[in-house]
């Protein structure tokens, strides 16, 4: 780790205090050390934390206390809260007053660091928000989410009206078009937005653990289940649950997760009782759904609950016009204050006839790469990946001289032509020109009334 980064641990154990001081100093952290409640706060004082640890149980001042000080004067760094006697309840109420996260003693090196990770994953991404929404303002972006596109500016509308609504949200979308974003934008936007904000993707957790995941699990509901745990659902009380891929969840989970959405209410594996909860949910899937439904891939019941409002993320070949603006953002992302990149037009051309199968997550990774391998704080275009250099002679043809460097008007004469040109073959049929062009029939209508074209 290049820049150390600073924890706060606070505990009356001294032992405990030890032996995570050593431990997390291996790991590279820096470490501070607190004896209880009063402690920290007067180390929080003199010092910017970039993660607090905190027992409850504790004389003089308990960690509970010492989060809601803590809180009231304003401290960013996240707290993650320990305790010997920890239970369900115990962690929700804690989550509930402010605090990242909570786990139970005794734990083992890789929980403490696992947890560490996903905060600092967690701090990133905020940060990353914050820098976009600094970098892009105004009607080109809608909390995270930047488009000039005007599919793109009619679902920011979209957002709006379901922001405040408990409504079931289904977003939809290729791999790599920012289903996530959406799930965040729509998070943020609202009442919910001081509560948590919980992504889980589907496809990614083992069948057999993700209904501990979910819905948590109580002592003893499994073998390996040594202690309570608390569900996902039950972290996003009152906040926002992101399922990403849907599609994936097997069948059996289907069942379960129709029943929460119907009664809005869980139960722990092996546990006895439900639980009330308030959770809005979205979620998101590259997959053909009806298709899925039709060959009982997926239930018809789960499909209707999810998809009560949809919102359909156009791929980024069907956005050309917010390439060179994304392309600046990911190029400001990778660069430095003191190594500012810029692309060279050719390069930029090359970027916007390329398909995009993998969407903006490919283009983002096609900037990485060309800032790293970049001389002279110049992308050109033989700083881009292969797929991406050779540019079809066709769009060569279309392109302005070199006397006319502008982007917008390399990109205006391009989507023309290539519209014009599908029409000419089609008869002017607009849905068989959609198809041929690989655009949504509405995306078409706006360019052909946006170009002028007859």
């Amino acid at each position: 780790m290049n820049n150390k980064q600073h924890i706060l641990v606070i505990d009356d154990e001294k032992n405990m205090r030890n032996m995570l001081s050593i431990m997390l100093s291996r790991q590279g952290y820096s470490v501070d050390e607190a004896a209880d409640g009063f402690e920290g706060l007067m180390a929080l004082k003199g010092h910017v934390y970039d993660y607090i640890l905190c027992d409850i149980r504790m004389p003089e001042m308990d960690g509970k206390s010492f989060l809601i000080q803590a809180l009231k004067e304003n401290v960013t760094a996240p707290i993650i809260m320990m305790s010997a006697y920890g239970s369900v309840e115990t962690a929700v109420e804690c989550m509930k007053l402010g605090s990242y996260d909570f786990i139970s003693k005794p734990f083992k090196k890789d929980e403490i660091i696992i947890v560490l990770k996903k905060a600092e994953e967690r701090e990133r991404l905020k940060e990353e928000n914050s820098r976009l929404r600094e970098v892009i303002s105004g009607k080109l972006s809608y909390n995270g989410i930047i488009s000039r596109n005007p599919v793109m500016q009619e679902i920011f509308s979209q957002i709006k009206k379901v922001t405040d609504l408990k409504t079931s949200i289904l977003v939809l979308g290729e791999s790599g078009t920012g289903k996530e974003l959406v799930a965040q934008a729509i998070h943020q936007s609202g009442q919910r937005s001081k509560k948590a904000f919980v992504a889980v993707n589907c496809g990614a957790i083992p069948e057999n653990l993700l209904e501990s995941e979910l819905f948590g699990h109580v002592k003893g509901a499994f073998t390996d289940a040594s202690s309570d745990k608390i569900g996902l659902f039950e972290q996003a009380d009152n906040g926002t649950l992101f399922l990403d891929e849907i599609g994936e969840l097997p069948l059996a989970l289907q069942v379960k997760l129709l029943r929460v959405l119907q009664e809005g209410e869980i139960r722990r594996v092996g546990g006895a009782h439900t639980k009330k909860i308030d959770v809005r949910v979205v979620s998101a899937t590259s997959r053909d759904l009806p298709s899925d439904v039709m060959s009982g891939r997926f239930r018809e019941d789960l499909y209707f609950r999810l998809n009560v409002f949809s919102i359909q993320l156009p791929p980024l070949r069907e956005r050309v016009e917010d390439i060179p603006l994304l392309a600046e953002y990911f190029i400001q992302r990778h660069s430095t204050a003191e190594n500012r990149i810029r692309i060279e037009p050719e390069a930029m051309r090359r970027l916007m006839s390329h398909g995009w199968s993998g969407n903006i997550r490919e283009l983002e990774n096609a900037i990485e790469r060309a800032c790293i391998v970049s001389e002279n704080g110049v992308i050109t275009t033989a700083c881009l990946p292969t797929s991406i250099k050779s540019l079809n002679e066709d769009f060569r043809s279309e392109m302005p001289d070199d006397n006319n460097m502008s982007i917008k008007k390399a990109e205006d004469s391009i989507e023309r032509e290539l519209i014009h040109k599908a029409l000419l073959k089609t008869g002017g049929n607009r849905t068989k020109a959609a198809k041929m062009l690989e655009i949504s029939h509405r995306s078409l209508l706006y360019k052909i009334k946006e170009y002028g074209i007859e």
